[in-house]
C-alpha cells in the first residue's frame, strides 16, 4: 500500500474532508445486514468472555486465550495458525488468517484480554456474570475490551465461512496485560513490527446523542503518555500515645490536597483543536458551545473551566494527574512509618516525564516528599493519516451511517497502539462501539455495552478487512 500521508494538507483540511466526504456507494446503497448467526455468535462470545476473571492474581488470561483458540478452531482456523504464548501469569494470542501473497505485509487487528479488577460487593450485579438488562450487557470487560475481541473474532469467522481469501495475512494479536504493564504488548509489537497497519479495537468509536443517533466517529491517531508516580513519606514511627506533628500520613494528606487543587496548564495541538472544533459543531447544548469556543480560543477561561468539569473532555486539554491508590501505616496503635499515594498521570504529547515529576515536586512543596517514576513511561507520536486507510474507514462507516463525520482524535488513556506506533507501524483506534457517553463505565461500576452495538461493529470490521487486506 504505502499510500501518501494526509498530514501534508494540514489537519484542519483533513478533518473537513473527512466530515464532508461520503462515498457514492455508501450514499446510495442500503446498509447490508450481518447474518443473524454471526451477531448471535459475537453476543455469545462476549457473554462467555465476561466470566473469565482476567485481572492480575487470577491466572485466568491463559484459560481465556484457550477458549478463544477453541472458538477459532471450531470456525475453521488450523491449530498451527493459533499460538498462545505464556508470559508470567498472563499470555498472548496470535491467530493468522493466511493471504495469497506471503511477501505482502500483514494487517494486524488487536485488542487485550485482560481487565481491571472488580469487587462483587460494590456492583449491583455480579461483575463476572454477563447480565442482559435494559438493552445492555453488563459485566467487567464488556466494553474494555472484550466487546472488541468478540466482534473481531466473529468477523474473522464470518470471513472464513464466506471463503474470503485476502492478499495480505490478517493477524489477530491479543495482549494479556494492557491494563497493567503492557509487557505482552511490547512483545507482540516486536514480533509484528513489519505489519502494514495495526487496527486497534480498544480505541475510537462513536458517541450517540440523546436521540440515539451517532454524532461523530472519533478515530484514534494519537494518545497521551501513561505515567505512574509514587509519592511517599517516611517517619521513624513510634507509639500512638505519643503523637507528633511530623506524621507521614499528615504529610501525605497535605500533599494530596495540593495535587488535587493543581491544574496543569492547558495545551493543545492541531489534532486536539481540530477534534474539538468538529465534534463541537455536532454536539448540542453547552458541551458543544464550550468545545467550539476552546477550539477557536484555547485561552477562553470559561470554556476551559467548563470542559475541565466534564470527564469526557478534560483529557483533551493537557496533562492530567490524579491520585488513584493509597497505602499508609502498619498498625492501628503505632505512628505510621510510611505513607504512599500513587499519582497516575496522562501526559500530553511533547511533555517530558521529568518535567511532570518536577511539577509534582513543586506542587507538593514538602522537602520530606519522595517522588519516583514507576515502570518506564513511553511517549508516542501521532500516526500519519493514510489516504488508503481513511478511504476504507469512510466506506465502512457509510454502510450503517452514511456521512457520519470522522474526526482524528487523541486518546486520553493508554492503549496497545502505543508500542506498534513507536515501532513505525501506522496504528489507528477503530472500535465499532457506538455508545452514549453517560453509558460508558469502563473501569468503573456496572460496565456495559448496548445490545444493539454488535451489527455496526461487525460490519465495520468486515468492510475494513476486505478492503485493506486485498
Amino acid at each position: 500500500m504505502n499510500q501518501p500521508s494526509m498530514f501534508g494538507r494540514g489537519l484542519g483540511a483533513v478533518v473537513l474532508g473527512l466530515m464532508m466526504t461520503m462515498t457514492a456507494a455508501g450514499a446510495a446503497a442500503a446498509a447490508p445486514s450481518v447474518p443473524a448467526e454471526v451477531s448471535a455468535q459475537a453476543f455469545e462470545i462476549l457473554k462467555r468472555s465476561v466470566a473469565y476473571r482476567t485481572f492480575p492474581g487470577q491466572d485466568q488470561v491463559p484459560a481465556y486465550a484457550a477458549y478463544i483458540a477453541d472458538v477459532l478452531k471450531a470456525g475453521g482456523f488450523a491449530p498451527e495458525d493459533i499460538v498462545i504464548t505464556p508470559f508470567e501469569e498472563t499470555a498472548t494470542l496470535i491467530a493468522r488468517y493466511h493471504g495469497s501473497d506471503p511477501a505482502a505485509k500483514p494487517i494486524v487487528i488487536g485488542g487485550h484480554m485482560d481487565v481491571v479488577p472488580a469487587l462483587k460487593q460494590h456492583w449491583q450485579r455480579d461483575p463476572f456474570t454477563a447480565v442482559v438488562e435494559n438493552g445492555f450487557i453488563f459485566g467487567r470487560g464488556s466494553s474494555d475490551n472484550k466487546f472488541g475481541v468478540s466482534t473481531m473474532i466473529a468477523t474473522l469467522l464470518w470471513l472464513k465461512s464466506e471463503g474470503f481469501r485476502p492478499v495480505r495475512d490478517i493477524v489477530l494479536a491479543l495482549s494479556g496485560d494492557e491494563e497493567t504493564t503492557q509487557a505482552t504488548t511490547a512483545v507482540l509489537a516486536q514480533q509484528l513490527k513489519g505489519a502494514e497497519l495495526y487496527l486497534n479495537s480498544d480505541a475510537g468509536g462513536a458517541n450517540l446523542g440523546d436521540d440515539g443517533k451517532p454524532i461523530v466517529y472519533a478515530m484514534q491517531a494519537a494518545e497521551k503518555t501513561y505515567a505512574d508516580f509514587e509519592l511517599s513519606f517516611t517517619n521513624a514511627g513510634g507509639h500512638s500515645s505519643r503523637p507528633s506533628a511530623d506524621n507521614a500520613i499528615y504529610h501525605l494528606a497535605r500533599a494530596i490536597d495540593r495535587i488535587a487543587a493543581y491544574r496543569f496548564p492547558t495545551q493543545s495541538s492541531e489534532l486536539t483543536l481540530a477534534y474539538l472544533l468538529a465534534a463541537g459543531a455536532l454536539t448540542p447544548g453547552e458541551d458543544g458551545a464550550a468545545m467550539r469556543r476552546y477550539a477557536k480560543h484555547p485561552t477562553d477561561r470559561k470554556a476551559i473551566a467548563y470542559l475541565r468539569s466534564r470527564p469526557e473532555y478534560v483529557g483533551q486539554l493537557g496533562t492530567t494527574c490524579v491520585a488513584t491508590m493509597l497505602q499508609a501505616g502498619h498498625a492501628r496503635n503505632a505512628l505510621p512509618q510510611s505513607a504512599m499515594v500513587n499519582i497516575n498521570c496522562r501526559v500530553f504529547p511533547g511533555v517530558t516525564i521529568e518535567s511532570v515529576k518536577e511539577t509534582l515536586q513543586q506542587v507538593v512543596n514538602d522537602p520530606a516528599a519522595q517522588i519516583k517514576v514507576l515502570l518506564n513511561p513511553i511517549p508516542s507520536d501521532a500516526s500519519p493519516l493514510r489516504a488508503d486507510f481513511i478511504t476504507a474507514l469512510r466506506k465502512a462507516i457509510d454502510l450503517t451511517d452514511p456521512g457520519l463525520p470522522i474526526v482524528p482524535s487523541m486518546s486520553a488513556g493508554a492503549t496497545d497502539s502505543l508500542h506498534f506506533r513507536n515501532l513505525g507501524v501506522p496504528s489507528y483506534g477503530v472500535s465499532g462501539l457506538y455508545m452514549h457517553p453517560k453509558d460508558n463505565f469502563a473501569h468503573g461500576l456496572n460496565e456495559r455495552v448496548p445490545v444493539t452495538a454488535f451489527e455496526r461493529a461487525i460490519l465495520q470490521w468486515h468492510s475494513l478487512l476486505t478492503d485493506l487486506a486485498r
